[in-house]
C-alpha cells in the first residue's frame, strides 16, 4: 500500500532567497462523503488522479496515477466541485532532502508553505533557517480545505 508521510511548514521567503524553475499547478477535487480525498492535478504538461485516505498524524494512504491531461481537464470541468487551487511549486534541496515550496494564487494569494516528504514518521531532517512554523496536521492548511475557507478569509 502506498503511504504519504509529509510535514508542512510556513516559511519566510525573504530568508529563502531566489526561487528558480517553478512548475504551475492547478488542482481540483471531487467531493466525497468521508475523509477520502479525490484530487485532479494539472502539473506543467502532466496530469494526475490522486486518492488519499484520512490523515493519521503526518501519514496517510495515497495512490497517484498519471492520466491524459485532456481527461484531467474534462473531469475538472464536469465532476469537480468548487474552484481550483492554483500555485507554483519550487523544489529546494537542503541537506539531503527536497523541500516543495508552494506559492498560492487567487483567493489563497499570500500563502506560502513548504512540505517535506519523509520515508518514516520518525525520520530526522534539518530544518532550514527559512522555516518559521510547523503546520502539519492543521486542517486549514490542507489544499482541499483551502477551497472552502481560502487564505483571504482567515
Amino acid at each position: 500500500m502506498a503511504k504519504e508521510i509529509e510535514r508542512k511548514f510556513l516559511i519566510d521567503l525573504d530568508k529563502l532567497g531566489p526561487l528558480n524553475d517553478g512548475t504551475f499547478i492547478k488542482q481540483a477535487y471531487i467531493a466525497t462523503p468521508d475523509k477520502t480525498t479525490v484530487r485532479l492535478r494539472l502539473k506543467g504538461e502532466d496530469a494526475y488522479l490522486t486518492l488519499k485516505g484520512a490523515n493519521k498524524g503526518i501519514s496517510r494512504t495515497e495512490f497517484e496515477y498519471a492520466i491524459p491531461p485532456e481527461d484531467a481537464k474534462a473531469i475538472m470541468a464536469e465532476l469537480c466541485t468548487g474552484p481550483a487551487i492554483e500555485k507554483t511549486r519550487y523544489l529546494v534541496e537542503h541537506v539531503g532532502h527536497t523541500w516543495e515550496v508552494d506559492i498560492f494564487y487567487g483567493d489563497n494569494d499570500g500563502l506560502v508553505v513548504a512540505e517535506i516528504e519523509l520515508s518514516s514518521e520518525d525520520e530526522s531532517f534539518e530544518k532550514p533557517d527559512w522555516v518559521v512554523k510547523e503546520v502539519s496536521g492543521d486542517p486549514k492548511y490542507y489544499n482541499s480545505s483551502l477551497l472552502n475557507t481560502p487564505f483571504n478569509q482567515w
